[in-house]
């Protein structure tokens, strides 16, 4: 797979996590409990950390979420638990952070809307006095244009200009523009505040797949800010998350992203650490981070004999999630193990070839073996009703063999 090459930016310091081009693609989520429910918030961040999320927000949208975001942080730190916690502020976050200053020492990151907290158009004061804040207790800040809340006023500006041209722009074109000058004049002022570059960070979402991609190709021609990435409202179940991976993806393809969020809608009963799951399998799939080793299995067509080769696949792929907690610490590099369990002769022996370890059934009128391949070349063959607990015996001491430590 070809490397992404990255536009460059700073390094943004969030906590202890660094952003930017000179570091991986970071992974955030964000919490959907109400944050002054102390115990919620915490289960529902705890989970989201366990699953992967290396940056975790949370709304503070009243007094009673403030005094509720200290307790939660407080206890995450006794608990040495240092994953950055990001307070979301819309309208009213510059009282909010003044009237809670231990608030405002402890988040890692604020992140405001220049369409409904401050910014140039009417609302410079609030947008400074949170700004200031953030300087006085070297915080980053996302600030966070997004379509749904844009300020208006610029929109206006912007549509009453273009009428007057000899050639206007569409109003899709305008709002494109709308969002930008948003984003930049927004980050100008906050540097002129005193924000440093490195606490820096943007974001234009947009719920439109293709208007997303466009607006975010330009805005990374025109800064070298951080940016992060999300596709807004991005919805829920399939739509969401093809939506959210093609957006996301021709842009991190491209070089441009330095964290991301799927803002998925959740389904009833569904974890909210799906959306994370998401992130990890795209940034996976595109070879920018390795989380967990990728198992490719087959569609199934008219030759394979059975199902057994779809619940051999399900099997080896729990199997390797229940794994993972005691791999990541006994095997450095695991996560990037590549596992093939094909269900016919067709392309099961090359894809197990090109697979550091896989397995081919037998389909339909085949020799009922199913032979291993490691490393390109076959070593085993199976037979018999034990294939996957064979298959599971063999891989586990591949694992140990290739990836074990080596001596202190």
């Amino acid at each position: 797979m070809p490397k992404i090459i990255r536009r460059k930016t700073a390094t943004v310091a969030v906590g202890k996590v660094l952003l930017g081009s000179e570091h991986p693609v970071v992974v955030q989520a964000m919490t959907d409990t109400p944050t002054a429910d102390v115990d919620a918030t915490l289960a529902q961040t705890l989970q989201l950390i366990e699953s992967g999320a290396e940056m975790v927000r949370w709304t503070i949208n009243d007094e009673a979420a403030a005094v509720g975001a200290i307790r939660i942080i407080d206890i995450l730190r006794a608990n040495s638990v240092q994953v950055p916690i990001i307070g979301d502020f819309h309208f009213n976050g510059h009282t909010l952070l003044e009237q809670n200053p231990r608030l405002a020492e402890l988040l890692d990151k604020y992140r405001i809307n220049p369409g409904n907290v401050g910014g140039l158009s009417g609302h410079d004061e609030n947008f400074a006095r949170i700004i200031r804040l953030a300087v006085r207790n070297n915080k980053a800040v996302r600030i966070g244009v997004n379509w749904g809340s844009l300020d208006r006023s610029i929109l206006a500006v912007l549509m009453d200009a273009n009428q007057k041209t000899a050639d206007p722009k569409s109003l899709k074109q305008i709002m494109y523009d709308a969002v930008i000058q948003s984003a930049l004049d927004s980050a100008a002022y906050a540097l002129e505040l005193g924000l440093p570059e490195d606490k820096l960070v943007l974001s234009a979402k947009l719920s439109v797949v293709v208007d997303t991609i466009e607006v975010y190709r330009r805005l990374s021609r025109l800064c070298g800010h951080v940016l992060h990435l999300g596709l807004t409202e991005a919805g829920g179940g399939t739509k969401g998350i093809v939506s959210s991976a093609a957006a996301l993806g021709i842009l991190l393809e491209a070089g441009i992203g330095d964290t991301i969020r799927v803002s998925l809608t959740p389904e009833p009963g569904a974890p909210r650490s799906r959306e994370v799951e998401v992130c990890q399998e795209l940034l996976q799939s595109l070879g920018l981070r390795y989380f967990i080793p990728s198992v490719t299995s087959c569609p199934g067509c008219g030759r394979t004999k059975s199902a057994y080769f779809q619940s051999l696949a399900q099997d080896i792929q729990k199997h390797v999630t229940a794994r993972m907690i005691e791999w990541r610490k006994l095997y450095p590099g695991v996560e990037q193990l590549r596992i093939a369990v094909m269900g016919c002769v067709v392309n099961g022996p090359g894809e197990s070839r090109h697979a550091d370890i896989g397995i081919s059934l037998p389909g339909a009128f085949e020799e009922p073996v199913a032979p291993v391949y490691i490393e390109g070349e076959k070593r085993q063959v199976l037979r018999g009703d034990q294939i996957k607990e064979e298959f599971i015996a063999i891989l586990e001491g591949y694992v140990a063999a290739r990836y074990k430590k080596p001596a202190a």
